[in-house]
């Protein structure tokens, strides 16, 4: 089986590709190096097995199809983008090239070279917008919302919000549609907050991961910045640790012709639910220190809450979350501190 994995030095990218290579793939990864971790991520892929490398940029169709001609993959995992709200606010342009005409130049080189393979598509829960026309109880640490006792499921409106959100909602959408109007496979996941190994996360991508480096830092050293807290801090989202998400990846393939041309939202589900206000508490109490922080302006188009109700992924390919969110945040700490600092 050749498996290309656009993205593939990233962080969910460097995960797949390291299971790929253990379950004997022949594995390509196509990446331009730019994110921040990348070229860790490419140093330490070289050390669990053999893989063919191009820097490639998805922008550049002569470079994707390039490599799509000459590899003919059998499965995609198409991971290529610009991942970060704040971003695609101050470079709407740069962030439309890369979700929207990357994809693009991707549909169509597999369209051209290799009809037959089978992509799955990152996409993210901010295709249905900031969410703000349900009904929401405000709590001591946390918003819950009225009569969405699973979280959001695949039939919540589609609400295009933030240049971020129309970039990859409009991938997003044309994934779904090569598959109905040119036969392609494609399965599209709306992922919610991912976190774990291989995470080099940043103030504007990697919530967990982030806080997690900051409140280590600030127990190392008391007279260490304060950091930011967007908004009032109850703002919630269901957690999912690595293991989990490549299960989801790799339980699709296994199920590719029931799952095809369909959109599952992913991932921890109620169960793994978390607020910003949540996470703190537990990092003072798992490092035994106060941390210390401000409050800033809401983030522009958050949403309040998004937990995926993953219960169309279990129908579909068996698949559901298995780690606690827990057990994911003290395997989080121990990789950022070995890792990061």
């Amino acid at each position: 089986m050749r498996l290309l994995i656009t993205g593939g030095c990233g962080f969910l990218g460097s995960n797949l590709a390291a299971e790929a290579l253990r379950l004997d793939k022949e594995v390509f990864i196509f990446d331009n190096l730019s994110r921040s971790g990348s070229r860790n991520n490419l140093e330490w892929l070289g050390k669990q097995g053999k893989f063919q490398f191009y820097k490639k940029d998805i922008r550049l169709a002569e470079e994707v199809n390039k490599v799509v001609k000459d590899i003919k993959p059998d499965i995609v995992f198409h991971l290529a983008g610009q991942v970060a709200m704040t971003t695609s606010l101050e470079d709407p342009w740069k962030d439309f090239e890369v979700n929207v005409i990357g994809s693009l130049n991707l549909l169509e080189s597999l369209r051209k070279f290799s009809p037959e393979a089978q992509t799955l598509y990152s996409s993210t829960n901010k295709v249905y917008g900031d969410l703000e026309k349900y009904e929401y109880i405000e709590k001591e640490t946390r918003y819950e919302v009225k009569g969405l006792d699973y979280g959001f499921d695949e039939s919540t409106e589609l609400d295009f919000i933030s240049p971020y959100g129309c970039s990859k909602g409009a991938a997003d959408q044309y994934m779904l549609d090569y598959s109905r109007n040119f036969g392609l496979q494609n399965i599209v996941f709306r992922h919610s907050s991912i976190f774990g190994d291989r995470q080099f996360s940043t103030f504007d991508q990697g919530w967990v991961g982030w806080f997690i480096r900051q409140a280590l830092i600030q127990k190392k050293d008391k007279s260490a910045p304060l950091f930011t807290v967007s908004g009032n801090g109850k703002q919630v989202r269901d957690v999912l640790f690595t293991s989990d998400l490549i299960s989801c990846y790799f339980s699709a393939v296994d199920n590719f012709d029931k799952s095809s041309g369909e959109a599952f939202n992913i991932g921890g589900g109620m169960q793994n639910s978390l607020s910003l206000l949540e996470l703190l508490t537990f990092l003072e109490e798992e490092l035994d220190t106060g941390l210390k922080f401000e409050q800033a302006q809401w983030r522009s188009n958050d949403q309040k809450i998004f937990v995926a109700d993953t219960r169309k992924a279990e129908s579909f390919f068996k698949w559901f979350p298995k780690k606690e969110k827990n057990e994911g945040l003290k395997e989080m700490i121990r990789w950022v501190q070995d890792n990061e600092l």
